[in-house]
């Protein structure tokens, strides 16, 4: 009987255990992470002027979308064209070192952009690594679009949407 109470109380410990453990969260952000060759003058300017070209190839894709699934499908699709345009700025700028875009998800600490603040922890990102991607990163949320907010044209709209709104409307038609 004692074996049978130890037993328990230990299968019982692990459960409650269990509940505490800190799980890995899945956020809706899709952060855009420029990470730089290294941190000379030279690399960090190139990367801001890639970080430019970027936004504003990006923007136009980004200002109706609605899902982060959608966002990293878009991104999927214009990977090719990003490490283009990436390869391109630096050819024009004699830099010989290599491109690599890829969406993947990793730890990153807590940051703040603008008005939002993202809790350390996993997210998905993609990653734009210029040369040895040793340096210092610029980074933005694609997902909600934050990082093309001042890009819209006037006549374009970014379209929010809020479950509890949704909900609403849903209750009082």
């Amino acid at each position: 009987m004692k074996k049978f109470i130890c037993i328990l109380s230990v299968f019982i410990l692990i459960v409650v255990g269990a509940l505490f453990l800190p799980k890995q969260e899945d956020y809706d952000y899709l952060r855009l992470h420029i990470r730089a060759n290294s941190n000379s003058a030279i690399d960090q300017n190139v990367k801001y002027e890639i970080k430019d070209e970027l936004v504003n190839y990006l923007t136009p894709y980004f200002c109706d979308v609605e899902s982060k699934t959608q966002a990293i499908n878009i991104v999927e699709k214009l990977k090719y064209n990003m490490e283009n345009i990436c390869q391109n700025i630096l050819r024009e700028k004699g830099f010989n070192y290599s491109v690599n875009v890829k969406i993947d998800n990793e730890y990153f600490p807590t940051r703040t952009y603008s008005n939002t603040t993202l809790e350390s922890g996993y997210y998905d990102a993609v990653i734009v690594e210029l040369g040895d991607a040793i340096g210092d990163n610029w980074w933005c949320v694609m997902y909600p679009p934050l990082c093309f907010v001042n890009n819209f044209e006037n006549n374009t709209q970014i379209n929010y949407k809020s479950k509890i709104v949704e909900w609403f409307k849903t209750i009082f038609k």
